[in-house]
């Protein structure tokens, strides 16, 4: 099968940032274009016992600046790497089911995801997007660990 679009999600920690290191090089190696995403929670209005705290456009706004810092090493790198980058940054309470959604309708044909590799207990408990994502992906998912 040859990869024309990888989508690349993500959260910016080292773990993912290898993994974008990782996505580049195989885009570079069979030409494919790239498009880098990270996902952030909605940020709204909220109910703390019993008042409700409006969330401000301006902190909504810097919200949207710091989730979109998770996307400059992957514009510095594809850049170091000669690979042409696209970036989407989405609200989501579910990651998994953005990255499908953008990979849907960007027309990715490979997801290359990091995984943290939880297990037992701390898996249960926080869950793993990325096995959500495996479970739910009809798009073939790289898992980099």
């Amino acid at each position: 099968m040859i990869f024309n679009h990888i989508l690349i999600p993500t959260d910016g920690s080292e773990l993912s940032l290898s993994a974008v290191q990782h996505g580049l090089a195989l885009a570079k190696a069979v030409g494919a274009k790239v498009t880098a995403m990270t996902v952030q929670p909605p940020l709204t209005d909220f109910i703390v016992e019993g008042v409700t705290i409006t969330v401000s456009e301006g902190d909504r706004a810097q919200m949207r600046t710091e989730f979109g810092h998770r996307l400059d090493a992957a514009k510095k790198a594809a850049a170091e790497a000669g690979v042409m980058l696209e970036t989407v940054q989405v609200e989501n309470r579910e990651p998994w089911r953005a990255i499908v959604d953008v990979a849907k309708s960007k027309g990715a044909d490979l997801i290359v995801m990091a995984s943290h590799g939880r297990r037992g207990v701390s898996a249960l408990v926080l869950g793993s997007e990325t096995q959500k994502l495996l479970t739910h992906s009809t798009i073939p998912v790289l898992v980099y660990r």
